[in-house]
């Protein structure tokens, strides 16, 4: 393959129309978005599993610029995950997973020879760009991991047990156990079958969504305690020192976003964090029927309407300037 097939379109596709160009590649590079999150991670193991199950050899590489979070260090497959593609390896086919726009994709996306590669975006975010020659976007669904379930389907694939758990993790932790405004019965019988498949709900749910390190106790307190709270807008804080003084050593708040949000004054949550290579990392989560996607984009990010984020130059106090105006406004819009 060494032609788009799409070219001047917007190359919308389904499931099935995935099918011949993955069967038709030797080599294939599955890439998802930085500082992945479980859905990200359990996409793209998941995936993994699914083309190693297909008929033929293929060599096929998983890669993500950053590391997963140590809560998915569980995750079976988590250690196949590169952090660069190795020197030698010209795919021809790119799956782009869980990521809205090239830019969520780091650094390994713009060394991609995407004029000998096919790109396959698939994806979920109301606020996809549809950036691929071949686009399988479902905004109606909570998860990426479900789509690979589709996509297993199309590909005639029973889904391996050593996939099932990493795309329950995806499903578990993008509807935060099934309680998000999304899950309809379609999330349920995806979750059943991967049940079906291998995969254990309750030890999944407790990993992922009630054990946390002592260390991010410690980080929430200190945010906790200098949360603001304006209107309906709920906002905290965390600097370098803060999380340096908790004990971490990188960028992670261990999802700080989705505990502010729980206060019951809060009908949006917003979280600034000081990254380690300078600016400022913006998660925004809002309770329905509020809409914190239109924000997001606005600033170059991107997600869902009760889940997004955004990544900015500048200070802390710049960035907050810019961004809590415009969060203001959007809880002004629901009556």
């Amino acid at each position: 393959m060494t032609r788009r097939l799409r070219d001047g379109s917007s190359g919308d596709a389904t499931p099935a129309e995935l099918v011949g160009p993955i069967l038709a590649a030797e080599r294939i590079l599955a890439i998802c978005h930085v500082n992945p999150d479980g859905d990200a991670i359990g996409a793209l193991i998941g995936l993994g599993h699914i083309l190693h199950a297909l008929p033929g050899e293929r060599e096929v590489v998983l890669a993500c610029q950053d590391p997963a979070p140590e809560t998915l260090h569980f995750v079976p497959g988590v250690e196949s995950i590169l952090p660069a593609l190795p020197a030698d390896f010209l795919p021809e086919v790119v799956i782009s997973l869980d990521a809205s726009d090239p830019a969520r994709l780091g650094t390994i996306f713009p060394s991609l020879d995407l004029n000998r590669a096919l790109l396959i975006v698939i994806d979920h975010h109301i606020t996809n760009l549809r950036f691929g020659d071949l686009n399988y976007v479902a905004p109606q669904a909570a998860s990426t991991s479900q789509l690979i379930v589709r996509l297993a389907d199309a590909l005639g694939v029973a889904l391996p047990r050593e996939a099932a758990t990493p795309l329950l993790v995806g499903l578990v932790t993008d509807t935060l156990g099934f309680r998000t405004s999304n899950v309809t019965t379609a999330e349920l019988q995806c979750a059943e079958r991967l049940m079906g498949a291998g995969a254990n709900l309750a030890d999944i749910s407790q990993r992922t969504l009630a054990t946390r390190p002592l260390k991010f106790m410690r980080l929430w307190g200190t945010a906790f305690g200098s949360a603001r709270l304006d209107g309906a807008v709920l906002w905290a804080e965390v600097t370098r020192e803060m999380r340096l003084a908790a004990g971490i050593d990188d960028d992670d708040d261990g999802g700080l976003v989705s505990q502010l949000i729980h206060a019951a004054e809060a009908r949006i949550a917003v979280v600034f964090n000081e990254l380690s290579g300078g600016g400022i990392e913006v998660d925004f989560r809002a309770r329905p029927p509020y809409d914190v996607a239109a924000v997001a984009l606005s600033l170059g990010g991107g997600g869902h309407p009760q889940a997004s984020g955004c990544t900015l130059p500048g200070s802390m106090s710049d960035v907050q300037a810019r961004v809590l105006p415009l969060v203001q406004k959007a809880s002004r819009g629901v009556r």
